[in-house]
């Protein structure tokens, strides 16, 4: 029930913001702007950020400038960063630097990733002092890891306060800090010595020192830890935040769940779009791209693929003898080829989504492979005795029906093998196992695939 009522309120959300988007738009082009800024006020930022990257470009910075201050800075920081970039160019220097010095460090470093090296330096020059330190030493720490993306705003806890002293420090520093649920107790030297929950603080006695209720050996990580472990951390633990501390121990940030959120869905994107063909997605939003970057983008491996099939073309121009004997040999190698890609690719897939996910870490290389051949195996023979079958009854030919499916089983081991132990191999090269895979798993297929079929049927039709 609770799954339906969220879909029900979900479809509701997005026929919210459909009706909204069309009434804003003909607002605007009536030039009704009063009437365009009431239909905005209760609508959440998020949702705000959704209609604006639905209008029309030129309308983008007209229905931004309808916003009050602090809205403004929350519906900035949920738009796309393409959005971002094109109205930080159409803003006026104090209306940027209003925006930007108000949002949250990882925020703001997330978004100077994306923007030109000399917008950037001269946004920094313009930051107030405590803001420029904060982001500077985000954008110090290498991209993709948990210094990156943290937040340095953190309510620091000494072990000899009272629980009455935390609560106070909480009310004087809770707007200047993203997360007060959980609070982070150090030494003198800032070494994180263990967090305690405001729940616990609320629950304490108000004369109990942190000492008493604090929770010892906190899970952390470091400023080096890539990004995808941190998202695997919290979702592990269910956690709201982890700490993040330097080579020392010294705690020099969080990271929230927002943020591994954001992070588990560019790279859930990334990895989906490499898998669909090797489209670099870069981290933009696909459908807000320009369509020659797209077509840069995608052309590669299309490219590669293209290789591929005139090499496969030659392999099978090069046995012609065997098909002017036997015609009916052609009209099998599209359904060979087109299974044994399929085939690869669910291998490939699952291999991914596991290294991804660590399902496969307890499992070695060898014995992810080695599941995956049997896969292939039962896969063929099924997959192999049914093509038999049908080879046979569309063309009478038991010999050609046998080589049908003999090739079928030994193409569908193949490419199980080819689809799992592609990515452990990419991955050892350092390069993205999702990128890489398809079209080489595609290569293998198609061209070793069909050199297996030519050589079943020769010896199986003693040609």
């Amino acid at each position: 029930m609770d799954n339906v009522a969220s879909v029900i309120q979900e479809s509701t959300r997005q026929e919210l913001r459909d009706l909204v988007r069309t009434q804003l738009q003909m607002l605007l082009e009536q030039g009704d702007l009063r009437g365009a800024k009431a239909i905005l006020v209760p609508v959440q930022p998020a949702d705000i950020a959704e209609v604006i990257e639905g209008l029309p470009e030129t309308m983008h910075a007209l229905v931004f400038r309808l916003l009050s201050k602090n809205e403004a800075i929350e519906v900035y920081e949920h738009l796309d960063h393409s959005v971002q970039e094109k109205l930080i160019e159409e803003f006026r220097s104090q209306e940027v630097l209003d925006i930007v010095d108000k949002m949250s460090p990882d925020d703001r470093a997330r978004l100077f990733d994306e923007l030109p090296a000399k917008v950037v330096n001269r946004l920094l020059e313009q930051l107030s002092p405590a803001q420029k330190e904060a982001t500077a030493l985000l954008l110090g720490y290498e991209s993709g890891t948990a210094g990156r993306i943290m937040t340095p705003q953190v309510i620091l806890l000494k072990e000899n306060f009272t629980v009455a002293q935390a609560l106070e420090r909480i009310r004087r520093q809770a707007n200047a800090s993203e997360m007060i649920y959980y609070l982070y107790v150090t030494d003198d030297a800032r070494r994180l010595a263990g967090i305690v929950s405001l729940r616990q603080l609320v629950t304490a006695r108000t004369d109990q020192k942190i000492s008493e209720i604090i929770s010892r050996d906190p899970i952390y990580v470091y400023t080096d830890t890539d990004q995808e472990e941190v998202a695997r951390i919290i979702q592990k633990y269910d956690f709201l935040a982890v700490p993040v501390v330097d080579r020392e121990q010294r705690l020099v940030g969080i990271v929230t769940v927002d943020d591994v959120i954001d992070i588990i869905q560019e790279e859930t994107t990334e990895d989906i779009y490499a898998l669909g063909g090797g489209v670099q997605s870069d981290g933009d939003n696909y459908f807000q791209t320009d369509l020659f970057t797209v077509a840069r983008k995608r052309v590669v491996w299309l490219l590669v693929l293209l290789i591929t099939n005139t090499v496969t073309g030659t392999i099978i121009k090069s046995q012609e003898d065997i098909l002017q004997k036997v015609v009916t040999l052609a009209a099998f190698i599209p359904l060979l080829t087109g299974t044994g890609g399929n085939v690869g690719a669910q291998s490939s897939t699952v291999v991914i989504r596991g290294m991804n996910t660590d399902e496969i870490r307890s499992l070695g290389t060898m014995q992810v492979v080695a599941r995956e051949a049997v896969a292939g195996a039962i896969l063929g023979i099924t997959l192999g005795t049914i093509a038999t079958l049908w080879a046979y009854l569309l063309q009478g030919n038991l010999q050609v029906a046998i080589a049908v499916g003999t090739s079928l089983v030994a193409i569908s081991i193949l490419a199980s093998v080819s689809g799992s132990a592609l990515p452990f191999l990419f991955r050892f090269m350092k390069l993205d196992p999702a990128l890489m895979s398809a079209p080489f798993i595609t290569t293998a297929v198609d061209v070793a695939g069909v050199l297996i079929y030519f050589g079943l049927a020769r010896f199986i039709l003693n040609l």
